[in-house]
């Protein structure tokens, strides 16, 4: 990758848009469930955006934190090793996407590995781990390590099902939407063409 300095104008405003959104808070919840995750193989990041983008750059952390989120031996990431190399972080940055979008995140919710490596968009990184916490403790699979109030509860499908007769009910009511005409009679209208009496 190139090195870029420093931008100005539209994109300047732009990038600090991006900057804005994201959120030390969430920071800190996202380094304490990661920790926990993991175990001891992951030592502790500096404080900050920076430090946390420096932490994840190499995609070690997130694969060791995919992988811990599978069964002893079944992770998908087979092979995890730190390098200097930037294409060999940025492909162990890919194999974690691949296996996040396989373990159930949406594509749209997925970050680009160079929003990770450049540290262009660490806002959208924080979503995507985001919801991957969130899924974990909604799989209910017993392999999520930390507190379940750190991430906000996915929905659950709540399926209803009806016999043929409470369906047919239903079809003979009619619903408020169609509104209604009780109380409705046409007392003191008059016929069409008539001029109106006023009093």
């Amino acid at each position: 990758m190139a090195n870029r300095g420093p931008s100005y104008g539209l994109s300047r405003e732009v990038q600090q848009k991006i900057d804005r959104q994201y959120d030390p808070e969430l920071e800190q919840i996202l380094v304490r469930w990661i920790l926990a995750q993991c175990g001891g193989d992951v030592a502790q990041p500096a404080p900050g955006r920076d430090g946390f983008q420096q932490w994840l750059k190499d995609g070690t952390v997130l694969c060791r934190l995919i992988n811990s989120l599978h069964p002893r031996g079944q992770g998908p990431v087979a092979k995890i090793q730190a390098s200097a190399m930037a294409f060999k972080q940025m492909e162990q940055i890919s194999q974690f996407l691949q296996a996040a979008e396989r373990y159930g995140i949406a594509a749209t919710d997925i970050f680009q590995t160079v929003d990770l490596w450049e540290g262009k968009n660490m806002a959208c990184v924080q979503r995507t781990l985001m919801n991957l916490g969130s899924l974990a403790v909604a799989k209910g699979d017993g392999l999520f390590v930390g507190d379940p109030n750190w991430f906000p509860k996915k929905s659950q499908e709540n399926r209803r099902v009806f016999s043929e007769d409470k369906l047919k009910e239903g079809q003979s009511v009619i619903g408020l939407q169609m509104g209604t005409n009780r109380g409705a009679s046409q007392a003191g209208m008059t016929g069409y063409g008539m001029p109106r009496q006023i009093l």
